[in-house]
This record gives C-alpha cells, sequence and structure tokens, in this order.
C-alpha cells in the first residue's frame, strides 16, 4: 500500500510536520508493508503559484500530484491560519482538483491540523472535512488537532493511534475491494472456471428459473380462479 503524507508547515522545525510524522508513523505501524512518502508544501509554494498564472504544474509539484493520486491512502496536515486551514494547503489541493478533478473520488484521508490554542480546533469538522468531502475522498471519523498545550499532554496519543487505526483499516478494505466484479475464490487462486460457474445467478442448470423457485405461471393461476363450466 501507498501511503502519502502531505504537511502545509511552513517553519523549521514545524509542529505541523511532527503532527504528520505522528501520523505517518502510527499508521505504518499498522501496515509495515505500507510505503510511505511526504509531501512538504512549503517546498512547492513556488510552483503551486506558478499553476495558477501559467495553467500548468512544475516538476516538482507534477510528481506531488501524481503521487497523491496514486496514492491509497492521505494523511494531511495543515496549521490554523485565521481559524481555517492555510492558503497553501487549500492551493495545493485546488491546483490538483484542477490538473485532476477526481485524484481524490473514493480515496481514504485522515485530516489533522495544529493550532496555538484548542479553541480552533472545531477546523477539523467545518473546514477540513467539507473539504475533502467536496473532492469526493472518504475521510477516517476521527481527525487530530493538536494545540500547542498537547505536546506530550495525555490524549493527543490516543487519538493518533484511533486516528491511524481508522485508515490503516480503510485502506485495507478498499485495496481487497479491488477486484473485478463477480470474480470468484477460484478465479483469484488462478483456478478455471467450471461449466456451472458460467451460468446466471439464480438460474440452476438444466431447469427453467419458474420451475427452480415454486413459482405458478400467471396463465395457471388465472385458469384456475374461473368457473367450471
Amino acid at each position: 500500500m501507498r501511503l502519502v503524507v502531505v504537511s502545509a508547515g511552513l517553519s523549521v522545525p514545524s509542529s505541523t510536520r511532527l503532527l504528520a510524522d505522528r501520523l505517518a508513523a502510527a499508521t505504518a505501524g499498522r501496515a509495515p508493508a505500507a510505503e510511505v512518502q511526504v509531501v512538504e508544501l512549503r517546498d512547492l509554494a513556488v510552483e503551486i503559484a506558478h499553476t495558477f498564472t501559467n495553467g500548468f504544474p512544475g516538476r516538482n509539484l507534477s510528481a506531488a500530484f501524481d503521487a497523491v493520486a496514486a496514492a491509497d491512502g492521505l494523511i494531511v496536515v495543515t496549521p490554523v491560519f485565521s481559524a481555517s486551514y492555510s492558503g497553501l494547503f487549500k492551493s495545493f489541493f485546488d491546483a490538483l482538483s484542477v490538473t485532476e478533478a477526481d485524484a481524490l473520488a473514493a480515496k481514504p484521508v485522515l485530516i489533522g491540523a495544529t493550532g496555538g490554542t484548542a479553541r480552533h480546533s472545531l477546523v477539523l469538522d467545518h473546514a477540513l472535512r467539507p473539504l475533502f468531502a467536496y473532492l469526493k475522498a472518504v475521510v477516517v471519523p476521527t481527525g487530530v488537532y493538536a494545540a500547542s498545550e498537547d505536546w506530550g499532554a495525555e490524549g493527543l496519543d490516543g487519538r493518533i493511534e484511533r486516528a491511524a487505526g481508522e485508515l490503516t483499516a480503510l485502506m485495507t478494505r478498499l485495496s481487497t475491494a479491488g477486484k473485478p466484479a463477480g470474480e470468484t475464490a477460484g478465479e483469484a487462486a488462478g483456478e478455471p472456471l467450471g461449466e456451472a460457474a458460467t451460468e446466471p445467478v439464480g438460474k440452476p442448470s438444466g431447469r427453467p428459473v419458474a420451475e427452480a423457485e415454486g413459482i405458478v405461471p400467471f396463465a395457471e393461476r388465472l385458469a384456475a380462479l374461473r368457473p367450471a363450466g
């Protein structure tokens, strides 16, 4: 599975990147085979701006778009600016949707945010969740917000682990559900289909559907209701 982490932190070091890394580590710990790639939006700021003026993403931004589109799951984390996500964060996903409108369709997404006070924790449900619902993503139930006082305090680790578990479960479920419709266990194992397996569901071999299900044709039922003679 491919896990892509999008961090919109601006400072170095960044609490936003720290939260993103902890979410990624918790998710990868539950899915050891997952390949983790981090997209740091701070390094793409100029290319994101140019995309809106010339209509074409630069080489690095295009590679980031490709990684997000090909991911089996996303972790996205933004700092809170003016009670919402940052402009850089929003611009990245705006540019992505212009380049590939359905890049996030049905994709599992874990949302996170950081801020100076716990009063901004509603940004998860008032800003981030609606944004990714509009982009047709599947947002896991638990979002993770980390205020300044949350670092090292009780509760943050539990929220991180719960959100990581939800994301891992959804990624695993969707990856195993990607088989073609109608594929049987024998097909999945490479076994040839038998003659009976090719028949339509609900129509046993050699017998009409009505006979197989004990259905009396309407004409016969009508004839039985008519008076004799």
